[in-house]
């Protein structure tokens, strides 16, 4: 396999590309610098692993070449299409490929296509993202000598729009169904329309499933007709296709799949007819598109479809060391692990970890305490929900050694993490401040929660009451400014369908920044030095 060998020396056409790169698009510039660097032999031959060696067919692109085209795709946001044209038309893509003066793109569209899907399936974009950092360590402004062992290292998410459409259930099984029919008449060379008659499933003649409802859909009883009808018709095209030895097939069984689930989660029975179902399914699925975005909030009153972009940076070097994508519906603490097995590349420990609440019942969280390390987050107010005039749980005394809780009127109780405290309802009712405590009826007396990770709450909530320790939690703005820049690069919605390959995007990215931030770090340092 030709191996990519670019010129280290500069051109006097390349000279001058870079003098014209000193305002914008200075990364051009740096990868062109540094490319050989940042895929060295070694890194180049974990590449070149991922082909076979047969010595059929034409010879491959040489990979590295094609990983720097995605770095440069994720940088300039662009479709394949347009990357492939960019390698004949844009000077700056040309200087860093090694292919100035090209009359022919570097590479087809499919090529670079598949050489993501074959980075994706060897976990190479996790390794294209450690790359950076090996980068950075071997400058000497990121000299890694010099910085601490120790890691201060700061985790955050952001939500992410998904590609795929989101739709209700009349239309997520009229969709799940119209795919049916396109690869079941694909399959027996025959027409959808075709299919549908012969099914009988007029209602996917129709140019959409709620046209050929025609029903009045503010009223309730004419959607459970509907939908009823529409469930009918869609047993008949399973029939047809367990008829037809056509529900085994691949193309169809993603669709067939994504049906059923719909059907579950969404339809009931009751008395014996089908109805839309009451309430939300616990992990909903909302496209047939994209089977992994999944409803999801950032706050209560905002709401978004997709998934929830997780980062890990180091306060220290500004670098992005770890990603991690979830579903928008799994909790923070479901991202930990990912980003810990990718951590563990570095071998440091981790001195202070800033982080959302969100993450604090993480078991990243409970490694880091066992280890010595210290765990920055705002804690949870403690307030009274039913009221701010009424005492909070941080009005009652508790004293994590002697497990005990005390109430503001001195009444003592004893207590495990994760139990609910019931304060004696004999002492609660005469006392002088039970209006100020609880609303409850006459007879019952005061409840206190006390969490799991009480012990950790006191903490934080005692680092929250010293102007040093408030100036510690501050430090977590730096992951907020990563998950900007990041923003700012990447943009509000996926490209692709899919947790993984929407890992693969945000590790591209994040390659990307890392390389920037190691650019901006080299320059501060150069224009100091003169």
């Amino acid at each position: 396999m030709k191996r990519w060998e670019p010129a280290i020396e500069l051109t006097k056409k390349e000279q001058f590309i870079i003098k014209r790169l000193k305002r914008t698009r200075k990364l051009f510039a740096f990868l062109r610098l540094h490319r050989h660097e940042l895929f060295d032999v070694n890194f180049q031959e974990e590449l070149e692993g991922m082909y076979r060696g047969t010595g059929a067919g034409d010879e491959p692109v040489p990979p590295a070449l094609l990983c720097m085209a995605l770095l440069l795709q994720g940088y300039h946001r662009i479709s394949d299409a347009e990357a492939v044209e960019l390698t004949v038309m844009d000077l700056r893509w040309q200087m860093v490929l090694g292919c100035l003066n090209a009359d022919e793109p570097a590479f087809a569209q499919g090529t670079l296509q598949a050489f993501r899907e074959r980075l994706i399936a060897a976990d190479l974009d996790r390794r294209l993202l450690e790359r950076t950092i090996e980068l950075a360590r071997q400058t000497k402004e990121f000299d890694w000598k010099k910085l601490p062992k120790d890691l201060r290292l700061a985790i955050d998410s952001r939500p992410f729009e998904g590609a795929g459409r989101v739709e209700d259930t009349f239309n997520l099984l009229g969709h799940a169904a119209r795919k049916l029919v396109t690869c079941a008449a694909r399959l027996t060379d025959s027409t959808s329309e075709e299919i549908c008659r012969k099914a009988r499933i007029p209602l996917l003649l129709s140019s959409s499933i709620k046209a050929g409802l025609d029903i009045n859909w503010n009223d309730p009883e004419q959607k459970d007709e509907a939908i009823e009808k529409l469930a009918a018709q869609l047993t008949l095209l399973n029939d047809w296709l367990d008829q037809h030895n056509l529900a085994t097939e691949e193309p169809l069984k993603p669709y067939i799949e994504a049906l059923a689930q719909v059907r579950k989660q969404d339809l009931e029975i009751e008395k014996g007819c089908v109805r839309l179902r009451r309430g939300v399914a616990e992990d909903r699925r909302v496209s047939i598109e994209d089977p992994d975005m999944r409803h999801g909030r950032k706050s209560k009153s905002k709401r978004f479809n997709g998934y929830k972009q997780h980062l890990a940076t180091d306060l220290r070097t500004k670098l992005i060391l770890a990603c991690a994508v979830t579903p928008a519906n799994r909790p923070e603490e479901e991202a930990t692990p990912a980003l810990q097995a990718d951590l563990e590349q570095w071998e440091v420990r981790i001195d202070s970890l800033s982080i959302d609440r969100a993450y604090v019942n993480s078991p990243l969280v409970q490694e880091v305490i066992a280890s010595g390390g210290t765990v920055l987050a705002k804690p949870w107010s403690g307030r009274n929900s039913r009221g701010p005039e009424l005492f909070g749980k941080r009005d009652f005394k508790i004293d994590m050694r002697a497990k005990t809780i005390t109430c503001p009127a001195g009444q003592m109780e004893p207590f495990e993490p994760g139990q609910v405290v019931e304060f004696d309802p004999d002492i609660c009712g005469p006392c002088a401040l039970r209006c100020l405590c609880t609303l409850s009826a006459s007879g019952k007396g005061r409840s206190v929660h006390i969490g799991e990770d009480e012990a950790l709450q006191q903490k934080l909530r005692k680092l929250q009451a010293t102007r040093g320790g408030r100036e510690r939690l501050r430090l977590r703005t730096g992951i907020e400014h990563s998950l900007a820049h990041l923003a700012a690069r990447q943009g509000p919605k996926a490209r692709y369908r899919g947790t993984r390959k929407n890992l693969f995007d945000l590790r591209r990215i994040a390659a990307v920044e890392n390389l920037d931030t190691i650019r901006r770090t080299k320059e501060r340092a150069t224009n100091l030095a003169a």
